[in-house]
């Protein structure tokens, strides 16, 4: 097998790290790691939110919803994704939080990838 080609599933491999499926926290050497972006599969069952805001953020992201009803907390504005392919984009600096409103899946895109960046389990309500 060529070491430069992965293939999978994202439901699959993200259910064993969180949902990440690409990022600093791949070992070196997988064709995943990458210094540069993070992906996520993120599963969320309706009522599931983040634990606590995230501050401080020094990374860019992207959210897409596959599926459900996803609200995204910013610090002027809540932004409710609704219909599958409806997307918000923050830079860094841009404080954070979410909440499924429904059962959701939701793609995550960052960048770049930061080591040591980590926060407690999402929480349900």
């Amino acid at each position: 097998m060529d070491d430069s080609v992965y293939v999978g599933n994202a439901g699959v491999d993200g259910a064993t790290d969180a949902g990440w499926l690409l990022g600093h926290f791949k070992p070196p050497g997988d064709v995943r790691h990458s210094a540069e972006v993070e992906v996520k599969w993120g599963v969320h069952p309706a009522g599931e939110a983040r634990s606590r805001w995230a501050t401080g953020e020094r990374r860019t992201a992207l959210l897409v919803l596959i599926s459900g009803r996803f609200r995204v907390e910013l610090p002027d504005r809540t932004v409710v994704l609704g219909m599958p392919g409806d997307y918000v984009v923050w830079g860094r600096g841009v404080d954070h939080s979410w909440y499924a409103e429904q059962e959701s899946v939701v793609l995550t895109v960052r960048w770049p990838s930061v080591p040591g960046y980590k926060v407690d389990p999402p929480v349900l309500h």
